[in-house]
């Protein structure tokens, strides 16, 4: 209920406040909602807002400006609170009848800090309305303890303590510089140095900072700002309390050269878990970049301390470095390489000219992705022919170096064989060998004379007799289905290919035949008795004819 001491006609209105905020709608002298303990609620008359009510609280409560402070020995101390009371409880106004300061009990009652012999003479407490204040001078380091408020009124259960209370540490308040970078546009950027402490510190003090171990002189609060920073400089703050100083943070400092580590040492396999680590001595830490370097392309890998394979790969291999970085400035470490070793791939093999000519220079190549490099080893079917060298060289091949070749690949961590590869020499025809069948050669026989050359690409072939050709074509056989007398004679075969021409020696054809018709001649013609006459017989034969001559009728 919102109460005036003057009366109002009843044309006036109310306005009401929560937490310093209108309530919308309520505009009679009374008002009902829902409260928390924190809530604070006053009232107006409409037209007077300037006037309004005090506010009054629903709930017993201690605020604490700090609930952790801390001083230097010998330093003084200022811990603030303000307390909150229903203004009415059971409809009797409440009203304080006292309030105090403690740390200790005594016979189970709170012991105030004016009477406790510890103080005496040190502390001094202050309130002005509903907030107060402990003065504590002289600290000395048994004063590290928790101190709480407490007020009492006229209620029988009107008493109250602010719990948790202050927690006091007489101690190195423990200084450090944070630190803050800001970038003004893309070419300007300032630093702001804050000296922080780990709890408030209550005694009047100001700040020092040195730079490099210099004081910086014209700089007493506790920021300051650097501009155009040089990352080789250290600073740290110090507080000074009635013209002393006290205390002094640790240095902050851009990030050192960083380390550079890789796990497992020594050599790295293929498939292996590598993981490299960067380490920079920083304040603050520092946040960590990896990199690999690629020509002129220097792609960011993983923003972290480690850069982890879980199973490494040839591809890997490279130059990398890290980077660290703190708002101080940034480092790049020293180029470390990884250099992934793994058992040869599966070899490339190649023959060079492609066209092979007998007694041209050829040669055979195997190359094979291998690291460390392989060693190669060439074999003919199961025959080793040459090993150590990627290359082998006939420097003048032969019809004899004709087959299938291929290449092992071979390192301490694998080996791998080549495909085959087929190596055809071209050679002209060597010396034809002829043959005819059957042997024995008897007219009216069918009789075949046979000519064959060893020759790449295959020979075509022509049969003479004498200067005579009979027969052409890749088939170097020539018969005779009735051989007749006057096919005796001698004979031999040409055998050519694009490489060239040869001939075979001869061979002789002798036609073996029944004897013709004998001629009879009788000499002299004219014949006489008592002279000497012969009598002839021939005959053409192969063999030569035996002859026998007979009487008729004898």
């Amino acid at each position: 209920m919102c109460l005036n001491r003057c009366s109002l006609p009843d044309r006036f209105t109310y306005i009401w406040y929560k937490n310093g905020q209108k309530i919308q709608g309520q505009t009679s002298n009374t008002y009902s909602g829902y409260f928390v303990d924190t809530d604070r609620v006053s009232c107006a008359v409409r037209g007077q807002e300037l006037f309004p009510s005090p506010s009054v609280s629903f709930t017993w409560g201690v605020t604490y400006t700090s609930t952790k402070i801390c001083g230097s020995k010998g330093s003084t101390v200022v811990i603030h609170c303000s307390y909150r009371y229903p203004s009415r409880v059971n409809n009797v106004n409440t009203r304080v009848t006292d309030r105090f300061w403690f740390v200790k009990t005594k016979y189970n009652e709170p012991l105030d800090l004016k009477e406790d012999s510890d103080y005496s003479g040190r502390v001094e407490d202050q309130c002005n309305g509903n907030s107060c204040t402990l003065t504590i001078r002289d600290l000395r380091e048994t004063d590290s303890a928790e101190y709480k408020f407490r007020f009492i009124t006229n209620h029988e259960s009107g008493r109250y303590t602010g719990s948790p209370g202050v927690m006091l540490s007489v101690s190195d308040p423990q200084l450090q510089v944070d630190v803050r970078k800001s970038t003004v546009n893309q070419f300007s950027t300032w630093t702001e140095l804050t000296c922080r402490s780990n709890c408030q510190l209550s005694d009047p003090h100001s700040y020092i900072w040195y730079k490099n171990g210099e004081k910086v002189e014209r700089e007493r609060k506790e920021y300051y700002i650097l501009d155009g920073f040089d990352p080789s400089n250290k600073y740290y703050c110090s507080i000074e309390v009635s013209g002393h100083e006290r205390f002094r943070s640790p240095p902050v400092y851009a990030p050192n050269l960083p380390l550079v580590s890789v796990l497992p040492s020594g050599q790295i396999k293929k498939g292996s878990s590598v993981t490299m680590s960067c380490s920079s001595d920083a304040k603050p830490a520092a946040k960590y970049t990896w990199y690999k370097k690629n020509g002129t392309d220097e792609p960011r890998l993983v923003d972290q301390e480690r850069l982890s394979f879980s199973s490494i790969q040839s591809s890997d291999s490279g130059d990398y470095y890290c980077t660290a970085e703190n708002e101080l400035g940034r480092t790049g470490s020293e180029i470390i390489s990884i250099d992934v070793k793994y058992p040869p791939h599966p070899p490339s093999v190649s023959v060079s000219p492609s066209e092979i000519v007998e007694g041209s220079s050829v040669t055979l190549t195997c190359s094979s992705d291998a690291n460390p490099a392989a060693k190669y080893t060439w074999y003919k079917g199961n025959r080793q022919h040459v090993h150590g060298r990627g290359t082998y060289i006939f420097t003048s091949i032969s019809s004899k170096n004709r087959g299938k070749y291929y290449c092992e690949a071979k390192n301490q961590y694998g080996v791998i064989n080549s495909t085959s590869l087929f190596i055809n020499v071209q050679y002209r025809p060597n010396l034809p060998s002829v043959s005819v069948s059957p042997s024995e050669i008897v007219e009216g026989s069918s009789v075949t004379l046979t000519c064959s050359s060893d020759s790449n690409p295959a020979a075509n072939y022509t049969w003479y007799k004498g200067n005579r050709q009979l027969i052409d074509g890749q088939e170097g056989n020539f018969t005779f289905t009735s051989i007749s007398s006057n096919d005796t004679g001698t004979y031999y075969c040409e055998a050519g290919n694009y490489y060239g021409v040869i001939n075979s020696t001869s061979i002789v054809i002798d036609v073996r035949y029944r004897p013709n018709l004998p001629s009879v001649l009788v000499s002299p013609s004219e014949i006489v008795e008592g002279s000497s006459v012969t009598l002839t017989c021939s005959s053409d034969a192969n063999p030569a004819a035996n002859y026998t001559w007979y009487k008729e009728n004898e």
